[in-house]
């Protein structure tokens, strides 16, 4: 069975930082690009960033460009999503996705639940 887990949410100061994680089960992570989504309330879901599987190339939205970086490590079929300096515009349900293939922008196939960062002091 695919699941795809997120974890690594919860609360943290203006400025802070956290770490989510997204563990792949039931495929090969490393054969597919990669997402990170988040939906804030009263919001639609947005793209954060997304890693390729064909050359590693990363991708930013504008809003989180310089203060989060992702990754992946294929050995513990695991990818990484480093927040820093948050704001409370940060706040949202942070959703993992995997792609039809090894390059961001195909349709996403896979969703994971999703885990919650409120950025608040």
């Amino acid at each position: 069975q695919v699941q795809l887990v997120e974890s690594g949410g919860g609360l943290v100061q203006p400025g802070g930082s956290l770490r989510l994680s997204c563990a792949a089960s039931g495929f090969t992570l490393d054969n597919y690009a990669i997402g990170w989504f988040r939906q804030a309330p009263g919001k639609e879901r947005e793209g954060v960033s997304c890693i390729s599987a064909s050359d590693g190339s990363t991708f930013y939205a504008d809003s989180v460009q310089g203060r989060f970086t992702i990754s992946r490590d294929n050995a513990k079929n695991t990818v990484y999503l480093q927040m820093s300096s948050l704001k409370p515009e940060d706040t949202a349900v942070y959703y993992c996705a995997a792609y039809g293939g090894q390059l961001c922008g195909h349709d996403v196939h896979y969703w994971g639940k999703g885990t919650l960062v409120t950025v608040s002091s």
